[in-house]
Order: structure tokens, then sequence, then C-alpha cells
């Protein structure tokens, strides 16, 4: 793992395997991240899923693409750049670095046959029993800084290679340069290399890192910050839980509801210059608060 020697990222602790009462206890009582690596060996899953075995039951799926393009008004919320058949995309996969990345796919809705390969593991929270969603990346492919609407606690298996997360907890969100009316940080941050100049708030916030190797799960509580690299090609998948804490499910609710249809709304009747004007207040909100004169 690369040293990084600006950002203030503790590694997050990883553990061989643990009971429910203690993953309760001790990580989602306090709300903690933590790694377990051996959490779902029984899977199916850990033995076959690979990209080869995708490209085989799943090529001819025509799948969305998204890459690190910085947001316009003329997308809507988490509307894809392009599309392509699985085996092509996989093929581009392999074939070396790419921006391409699939993201929020219901693949297993599209190949049922990979139901059988994963179950919900049994750690004393109660997962949402709908399709789990699957995220593919390329080689250097970045997934910006951001959190999920709905506030989940997130269980995330990573599978075939290595990917590096970066991850902040919702007490950090002052120093990190939140877009308004959306749930992510500044595009054109970039956390393996910030630029301190331009984004000085970003040394005071404290935030953990790790890698993901094949068939480890990596709990995120709820409402937690996260940017993700892929170091090799992969793929991962998330397994979530609604929010245990009353004031995150109700921020869920307003986003869910009436954030993400406001910001359409503005992004149809301002076009660029509402993009525009929510990057310029994230900059000017958040040297505000830090008390930060640029």
């Amino acid at each position: 793992m690369k040293t990084k020697n600006k950002l203030q990222l503790a590694p997050i602790p990883r553990l061989e395997n643990i009971s429910k009462e203690d993953f309760k206890e001790n990580y989602v009582k306090p709300q903690k991240p933590v790694v377990i690596k051996h959490l779902v060996d029984d899977w199916p899953a850990t033995q076959k899923w690979d990209l080869d075995y995708i490209k085989k039951l799943a090529g001819d799926k025509v799948v969305p693409l998204y890459d690190d393009r910085p947001i316009t008004s003329k997308q809507k919320f988490n509307e894809p750049h392009t599309k392509m058949k699985m085996a092509q995309y996989i093929d581009l996969l392999e074939a070396g670095p790419t921006n391409y990345r699939i993201f929020l796919y219901h693949l297993l809705k599209e190949v049922p046959e990979l139901q059988k390969d994963f179950d919900f593991p049994d750690l004393g929270i109660r997962f949402l029993k709908q399709l789990p969603t699957l995220f593919f990346g390329g080689e250097n492919a970045k997934v910006f800084m951001h959190y999920d609407i709905d506030y989940a606690n997130i269980m995330h298996f990573h599978f075939h290679g290595k990917k590096q997360c970066i991850i902040y907890p919702p007490s950090e969100s002052k120093y990190l340069y939140k877009v308004p009316h959306a749930l992510i940080s500044r595009e054109d941050i970039d956390f393996n290399n910030p630029d301190f100049e331009k984004f000085p708030a970003l040394k005071n916030a404290k935030g953990f890192i790790t890698e993901l190797n094949h068939g480890e799960a990596l709990y995120m509580p709820e409402g937690y910050w996260h940017q993700m690299t892929y170091l090799t090609p992969g793929f991962s998948m998330s397994l979530r839980a609604t929010p245990r804490n009353l004031t995150n499910f109700s921020k869920a609710v307003y986003n869910l509801v009436v954030m993400r249809n406001f910001d359409n709304f503005m992004r149809k009747w301002k076009g660029q210059k509402w993009i525009d004007y929510k990057n310029e207040r994230a900059v000017k909100a958040t040297h505000k608060k830090n008390n930060i004169q640029v």
C-alpha cells in the first residue's frame, strides 16, 4: 500500500473474522469501520467470481458505463455516459487502464444464476433483502468522494484484484468541500494527490484508508464518505442496511424525496450556471466554516 504523507489517514482495522455480537458492539453501535478478511469464505462467489466468470455468464448484457468527466447540467442524477456489452467492457478492462466504470448495476437481476453464489451474513443487522448492486472498474479508475443517498450501513465485498478505499466519517464533512444540494465533494479534488493550496481545509480531515483484496469485506457505517481507486481491474458488491439513527433516516428521506428532485429541476432551469454556482459555494462555505482566508 502506498504511504499517504499528506492526508490524515489511519489504517482501517483488519480482522480475520468476527462474531455478530462483537460486530454489533464494537463497530455498528459506535459506527466504526472495519475490514473482515474471511467473512465470506464459504460463499461460492469467493471461489467463482472473477472477470472471466462474469464474462461467461453475462457477456451479452448491455451495461451502463460512467467515466470521470465532471458532472454537467445536461446529465440527470446517476445518468450513464455510454453503454456497451459486458463482454466488450471486460475486454476493455483487461486491455489496460480505463476510466470507464459500472456503478450501481443490478447484474444479479439480469443474471439470476449469480444469486446462488452469495448469502446475507448473520451479523446482527437487518440487511435490505433486495438484490445487491455491483460496481466494476479498470486499473486506476477512480470513484469521486461521496456518501450514499440513503445513509445505509454498507458491507462492501471486493472480487478480482485490489481496490483502495479512502473513507471519512460524517464528522469530517466540514473539511471535504461538500457540494450543496448533492452527495459529493468537489470533483476536481484528487484524494490520492490533494492540492492543499487550492483546498487547504483537507489537511484537517481525519479519515481512514485500506486496500481490499479478493473476498474481503469492508464495513462502512451510515453516512460515511468514500472514495475508491481500482488498483487492478475488478468489481465489488454492496449489501445495505437501513440507518439505525433516526436523524440519518430523516436525511435519507429528504435526499430521496426532495434534494434529488430539486437538483434535477435546477439543472434544467439554470443549466451549467447551477453546477458552477454549487462548486463555487462548496469552496466558499468550507473556507468560511474553517475560518480560512484564501
